[in-house]
């Protein structure tokens, strides 16, 4: 995790940030898919990804109807080994997807700023390990993404 500190610490760029972010969070965690959600008023929006088909990258979602947004209100990291069979999925939303089982840390500074997800094709029952070190990402992400302030969309407070 101190590579990628270093690295989040030398980004140029909110761009180079969220590819930093991405690509981490998705090879750290052996995921199919990872994606960075930064909160914009009441909305999850999507604004990065790094999957093996494409996701919601640059689409804005209600965080009442969306699990990053659940994470962000509940101030904790969730992990659902099938969304399939967890009622605060948007099911059509995830349905004409690859994503089976997910992880979604959120990003605190100290109120919720966004959120950093991990996604699998099959049912996979995220580790310790896997959840803290997508927290330590969150919590270094946290850090770089304040450095943009003019980059990050309005943050909201969730209700």
């Amino acid at each position: 995790m101190s590579e990628t500190m270093d690295r989040l610490a030398a980004a140029a760029t909110l761009e180079e940030v969220q590819r930093i972010v991405r690509t981490t969070a998705r090879s750290s965690l052996a995921a199919h898919g990872a994606t960075l959600v930064l909160l914009d008023g009441d909305l999850c929006y999507y604004a990065d990804e790094d999957s093996m088909s494409p996701l919601w990258k640059g689409q804005r979602f209600p965080a009442v109807n969306c699990i990053s947004g659940w994470a962000m209100r509940n101030r904790q990291t969730v992990a659902i080994r099938d969304i399939r069979f967890d009622s605060r999925i948007p099911q059509d939303a995830y349905r004409p997807t690859f994503v089976r089982s997910l992880v979604m840390a959120p990003i605190l500074r100290p109120e919720a700023i966004g959120a950093i997800g991990c996604y699998w094709a099959v049912p996979h029952s995220a580790t310790q390990g896997e959840t803290g070190s997508l927290e330590s990402l969150a919590l270094e992400a946290g850090d770089a993404l304040e450095r943009f302030p003019e980059g990050l969309p309005a943050r909201g407070f969730i209700a």
